[in-house]
């Protein structure tokens, strides 16, 4: 950058600046949201197509520039409506925004797809202040497209590589590139979404805290679905305190999502930092098996150290079981509920677009093969098997089980026997069942291995008991302050 300025803050300050940080920099007038803007866009510039490249970024948003400028102005005349007030927000691609964007899921079939209107998570932001900086690469189709894709991959990005191991470790899916993005901080913030385990892993692969939260908290209007029984957005950042910040501006109920209408809390989630919030919470630790099986020697032994870590920070730990680790397990809801959705969502799309539903879309890459098939499209090719009415027998009796064992049989049974207020899982262990459920999951950054791959550990709780998790989640963060940033190739400190 020519302005010395800012090439100081993008090389000494910018890197693990935080929300709070940035808004102290703009009420004192030493940094403007424009600003902010551009420090952002070099270093996407410097490491995202270039260095290592990362390849998480899709595209920039043509008038992030001028959104800030007009914040700029507001705050001036009026003052910052809130903590997000010219904040650079990256959104994943599967979030619709009514602008210069496209929305394609990380399909070429969808790649010249503008939405006819914001998602509710879009219009969320903006009533917030926040600047919509670009949209970020994924797994494509959310990992509901083949069987073998690795995660990170599209047909429309390429592959999305982890910053802290560009060549060795995976970047974790299906919010691979909000991952991604915000670990080699190309924003301050990243909205990625979640049908099972793709906000929570992509924040244990990358060191970030990811917050799953309730189905219902976060409207899903206007997000290409999975399944709506699962499907939900939630915040990715650097620290605790930045993942609340962006989950207070997009928790609110929509006339148009029903599920949000289950949300009765008032609770202002940015009053629950408590560096004490561990003291004398009870937390259950599923033993089976199952959520360990997977795990090195190491990153076991990290779990263990955490678990020595909250001990010290005053939890009551207990060992518990769980009847629903030896459920039979599969993915029919997915399966079947995906037609319904991706047809509806398809069909919708503005003229312009030629695909306008799943069968369309299967036959579509059958015939750019090369380009669009890679991986294969298995699972697509699975879900246009099932009639799309919802009304097969195997669809509701699998929906019924895997409700009942998630919750009566998994967390909320867990819960009520043992009388504790959160279970903890290893990384993203748990992730699945809290999927099923519906219920929300923290994870935050709990160490690393000799090799430099960041882990975490995921707090997981009964419906809407966000206000719960929030507490232990930042004190064991602010006890701890395991996070480091990677070391990026052209980084001038690396």
């Amino acid at each position: 950058m020519e302005n010395p300025n800012l090439q100081f803050l993008l090389e000494n300050w910018l890197p693990e600046a935080t929300i709070e940080d940035m808004q102290a920099k703009m009420d004192s007038g030493e940094l403007t949201s424009k600003e902010l803007v551009l420090l952002y866009l070099n270093r996407i510039a410097d490491y995202d197509k270039n260095g290592p490249c990362i390849n998480s970024i899709l595209e920039v948003n043509p008038d992030a520039l001028h959104q800030a400028a007009a914040l700029d102005a507001e705050r001036k005349e009026t003052g910052a409506r809130g903590p997000l007030h010219g904040i650079p927000v990256l959104l994943k691609d599967n979030i619709d925004t009514h602008d210069k964007m496209h929305t394609s899921a990380g399909s070429l079939a969808l790649e010249h797809s503008y939405a006819q209107e914001d998602s509710h998570v879009a219009k969320q932001l903006r009533k917030a202040g926040a600047v919509l900086l670009g949209k970020t690469n994924m797994t494509e189709w959310a990992n509901f497209m083949a069987d073998n894709m690795p995660t990170g991959y599209s047909s429309r990005g390429g592959q999305v590589l982890n910053p802290y191991g560009p060549q060795k470790f995976i970047v974790g899916g299906s919010s691979s590139g909000s991952g991604a993005a915000i670990a080699a901080n190309f924003a301050a913030v990243a909205v990625g979404t979640e049908t099972s385990g793709s906000i929570l892993n992509p924040s244990g692969q990358n060191s970030l805290v990811g917050i799953k939260p309730t189905v219902g908290l976060i409207s899903r209007r206007g997000i290409i679905p999975i399944s709506h029984t699962q499907d939900t957005a939630g915040p990715m950042a650097r620290t605790v305190k930045d993942a609340v910040y962006l989950l207070q501006a997009l928790a609110g109920r929509d006339e148009r999502d029903p599920i949000t209408l289950t949300n009765n809390t008032t609770t202002d989630f940015t009053s629950l930092f408590d560096k004490n919030g561990l003291q004398h919470a009870k937390l259950g630790v599923p033993r089976d098996g199952t959520f360990y099986e997977s795990l090195s020697d190491e990153k076991r032994e990290i779990f263990e150290q955490t678990l020595s870590k909250l001990k010290q920070l005053g939890a009551e730990l207990i060992e518990i079981d769980l009847p629903s680790s030896n459920a039979n397990w599969g993915y029919d809801v997915l399966t079947y509920e995906f037609k319904t959705g991706v047809n509806a969502y398809l069909s919708q799309l503005h003229s312009s677009v030629k695909v306008r539903s799943l069968g369309q879309l299967i036959a579509f890459n059958k015939h750019q093969l090369e380009r669009t098939l890679k991986y294969g499209q298995a699972v697509l090719l699975e879900s246009e098997e099932t009639s799309g009415t919802l009304t097969e027998a195997e669809y509701i009796q699998a929906l019924e089980h895997d409700q009942y064992m998630a919750t009566q049989q998994g967390i909320d049974y867990a819960l009520n026997k043992f009388a504790i207020q959160a279970l903890i899982f290893p990384h993203d262990h748990g992730s699945d069942l809290a999927a099923r459920a519906g219920y929300p999951s923290i994870t935050v950054p709990a160490g690393y291995t000799t090799e430099g791959e960041p882990f975490g550990v995921t707090f997981t709780g009964t419906a809407y008991s966000e206000s719960t998790l929030i507490p232990f989640d930042y004190a064991y963060e602010q006890a701890t302050k395991v996070r480091k940033s990677p070391r990026l190739e052209r980084d001038s400190k690396a």
